[in-house]
């Protein structure tokens, strides 16, 4: 690990000087890749400077404890040091793990409702009210796509966008089936019933990283539509591309004009082109997960909203909160700080450093 540490913080050196190299200065676009280089390496190298700094004050105080005079305060700075360094090893691991390239991207994200017929589409409206709630708490932006709403204020299907940096790094282990244990408001006789949702969590990727091919596409128009299948859009604005070599079909008819729909529809099956491939690339690896946190298996039921005992658990990471309301309200943190923590711990015993 070390040998890695000081690869990287020669490569940090290097790049600190050829950003202020007026050559390399005078080539925006090779400046900026390099600023952005040394950026990356930034804090990774700070907390191997503080580790070299507590290493070097050790040594010092090994020194000073052969004069008898300051032989018990060398002691004494020489073990209060000492106890620093496990914590800051476990730090530099973490930071040496591999990076997600997308952990700073926008969010697309998917919900539909699954078994449990009107109570799946309520609480797949639920799901949804919960993200946005979370969104607003950091500050960031929904912009939704695409919504198949029912009579009753229940949702089919959605898909909304999440603006803010870091979205996907917070909200990328939502994916899979949510389950929910209650009493439906329409239950006469009180009886607990399960219903589940399905989320996908898709981070916005540039046009650049999927190539799409203008002749593999088919592209509808027609009428946006409310619940009931009212009309409230007079003019064909909406649209449903098809992308024909792998099926992918997506929608969108929430903005006001066709064009709009047309650019918000391509980033959605941009975002699904990118998962699809990443899953093919990445499939020997996640089969190999022990915990697949990050796995994102839609297929997976990955948690559970018992109202009853106002409890939700995690079943990947067998993580319970007691406070369901809350959590409903958007205060997901404490969840998704244990998610990190688990997929950060499975990739260390990986060894994957």
């Amino acid at each position: 690990m070390f040998e890695k540490l000081e690869e990287i913080y020669k490569k940090y050196l290097e790049l600190t000087k050829l950003i202020s190299d007026p050559d390399v200065i005078a080539d925006q676009n090779t400046w900026r890749k390099y600023m952005k280089e040394q950026a990356s390496m930034k804090d990774v190298v700070d907390k191997y400077l503080e580790y070299k700094n507590i290493e070097k004050n050790m040594n010092e105080a090994k020194e000073m404890m052969d004069d008898p005079d300051l032989k018990d305060i060398a002691n004494e700075e020489y073990y209060s040091l000492k106890e620093k360094l496990p914590q800051i090893e476990e730090e530099l691991k973490i930071l040496l793990l591999p990076k997600d390239e997308n952990d700073d991207s926008n969010v697309i994200i998917e919900i539909r409702a699954g078994a449990g017929g009107e109570e799946a589409a309520l609480f797949a409206y639920n799901l949804y009210r919960m993200y946005t709630m979370y969104a607003e708490l950091k500050k960031w932006q929904v912009e939704v796509m695409d919504m198949n709403e029912t009579e009753i204020g229940g949702i089919k299907e959605i898909s909304f966008m999440i603006k803010g940096k870091g979205a996907y790094s917070r909200l990328k282990f939502e994916s899979g089936v949510h389950r929910v244990q209650r009493v439906p408001e329409t239950e006469a006789s009180g009886r607990i019933h399960t219903s589940t949702a399905t989320v996908a969590v898709l981070p916005e990727v540039e046009d650049v990283e999927v190539d799409i091919n203008p002749n593999d596409l088919r592209i509808d128009t027609y009428r946006s539509s409310g619940a009931g299948g009212q009309h409230v859009n007079k003019t064909s604005s909406a649209i449903r591309i098809t992308h024909i070599p792998s099926g992918i079909v997506v929608a969108c008819q929430n903005e006001r004009s066709q064009l709009q729909n047309k650019e918000t529809a391509m980033k959605m099956l941009r975002a699904k082109l990118y998962e699809k491939e990443v899953e093919e690339r990445d499939k020997e690896i996640i089969n190999k997960r022990r915990l697949q946190v990050g796995s994102g298996a839609r297929s997976e039921k990955i948690r559970t909203y018992n109202y009853p005992q106002s409890r939700v658990t995690d079943h990947r990471i067998n993580y319970t909160i007691y406070q369901l309301e809350s959590f409903m309200n958007g205060n997901l943190d404490e969840m998704i700080d244990a998610l990190i923590t688990a997929d950060r711990a499975d990739r260390l015993k990986e060894g994957n450093i």
